[in-house]
């Protein structure tokens, strides 16, 4: 069955929103009401919905200043402008801010409902698109339902569309790229690049040269200039996986750049504007860093505005069938092979052991299975080739 649609409904007066509420509730929708802007924002908010109708003049917060602020929470949302006080320069001046229709008060029946349909048909083509995005991009699937899987995915929607910096924390082998993934494929910067650094994988005298590039000539072996990390996201998005193994050195620059939006090359001296969102990632604790003076509280703190943290699959014990399914069909589509069967006792035992290498271990173990065993994995198989090997 398919999920009930849910419209909120903003005006400041009563008869309004009943007579509304009257007519969207025969056509089947949920319908959630609210008084005035404020409250309406505060709805907005809080709440599920997939459409917003709303009046202009409202005690408050009107309705083109609710606008712009719930834009800042979900752009995805489609917004219909109500009002009375209709005109041709309001109309034009509420399409401009970003609501998807303007309709007058009182609304015709006919021309309300047809506005509605078309404002869900279109953020479901939005919908839709991402999804074609994320596929076309590659970015890797969140395999599970578990509630712990379910959370994340709820933030991820609710800060992928606002430029908010997100600090995804876990222990090696959990996911954390793969949520900065989807991230990137749910913002608004999605057609621009995401560019990802392994600050662990460089050494700490390149890291500056590898984010923020170098003039030629910086150093003995710059014989040509480098357009660094920051510069090559410009307008999209900087992946810093392993933050907590970036020199403080390097910290500092960073932290410049994300306060003042610039950055100068190793070896220049001219200022370098950059629109970058930075998602940061460590398997690291970094306040105990911070406590050890090895890692700054004050890039942490800008860092950290929007915390996600990642659970190890022993946490997520319930999600493991569903990712030795993923990967049977992902590996069997590798190898040009029919995907093996695997018994249901044999992902029971599966469940019980004791992943300390999270996603990436579950992974090489299937693989594992699917080339050490006949076409139906057993519990026979698991014992032999998992279980016994960790002994």
């Amino acid at each position: 069955m398919a999920k009930q649609e849910t419209i909120l409904v903003i005006d400041d007066e009563q008869a309004i929103r009943n007579s509304i509420r009257r007519i969207l509730e025969y056509e089947g929708y949920a319908v959630e009401e609210a008084k005035d802007g404020e409250q309406g924002l505060q709805m907005f908010t809080s709440k599920e919905v997939q459409l917003v109708l709303c009046d202009i003049k409202m005690p408050k917060l009107d309705g083109l200043e609710f606008l712009v602020k719930a834009q800042e929470v979900n752009a995805d949302v489609p917004i219909v402008i109500i009002s009375g006080h209709g005109s041709i320069e309001t109309a034009v001046e509420a399409v401009k801010k970003g609501a998807f229709d303007f309709i007058s008060k009182p609304p015709d029946l006919n021309r309300l409902l047809i506005t509605v349909r078309n404002a869900l048909n279109t953020k479901d083509l939005k919908e839709e698109t991402k999804v074609l995005k994320k596929k076309v991009a590659g970015v890797p699937d969140m395999i599970g339902n578990s509630k712990v899987l379910q959370d994340i995915k709820q933030t991820i929607e609710k800060v992928a569309t606002t430029d908010a910096r997100v600090l995804i924390t876990g222990a090696n082998g959990s996911g954390k790229e793969v949520v900065a993934r989807w991230i990137h494929a749910a913002s608004n910067r999605s057609a621009q690049p995401l560019i990802e650094v392994n600050c662990a994988a460089i050494p700490s005298e390149l890291i500056e040269s590898e984010l923020f590039g170098h003039e030629k000539g910086a150093f003995t072996s710059a014989v040509k200039q480098r357009i660094g990390k920051f510069e090559q996201a410009h307008g999209g998005t900087l992946f810093l996986d392993e933050i907590g193994d970036m020199s403080l050195d390097a910290q500092a620059k960073v932290l410049r750049a994300l306060q003042e939006h610039k950055i100068t090359r190793v070896g220049g001296d001219k200022d370098i504007a950059v629109d970058v969102r930075v998602i940061a990632a460590t398997n690291m604790n970094l306040l105990q860093e911070v406590e050890a003076k090895r890692f700054r509280l004050d890039l942490f703190h800008r860092l950290n505005v929007i915390p996600i943290q990642v659970p190890s699959l022993n946490d997520r014990v319930d999600d493991i069938p569903a990712l030795v399914e993923h990967f049977l069909q992902l590996i069997a589509k590798e190898y040009g092979q029919k995907p093996k069967n695997i018994q249901a006792k044999a992902v029971t035992a599966l469940q019980q052991h004791n992943w300390t290498g999270n996603i990436r271990e579950l992974r090489n173990v299937v693989e594992r299975l699917v080339i050490l065993s006949n076409q139906e994995i057993t519990l026979a198989d698991v014992q032999k080739h998992v279980i016994t090997s960790y002994a």
